[in-house]
């Protein structure tokens, strides 16, 4: 699977927060979910765009 996050992106946004190494795995996971349903949503709707509304 693709890395789909920006590790770089993920750190600056969390601030002062720590990130434990295993977190990006696991939220480029839950990205992956995240678009393959709203593919889904776009197909069941007889669309080849997917859209904010499909999220």
């Amino acid at each position: 699977m693709a890395d789909l996050i920006v590790k770089a992106a993920v750190k600056e946004k969390l601030g002062n927060h720590n990130v434990a190494s295993d977190f990006y795995e696991a939220l480029d996971d839950e990205v992956h979910q995240l678009l393959e349903d709203a593919a889904r949503r776009a197909e069941a709707n007889d669309r080849k765009t997917v859209q904010p509304r499909d999220l």
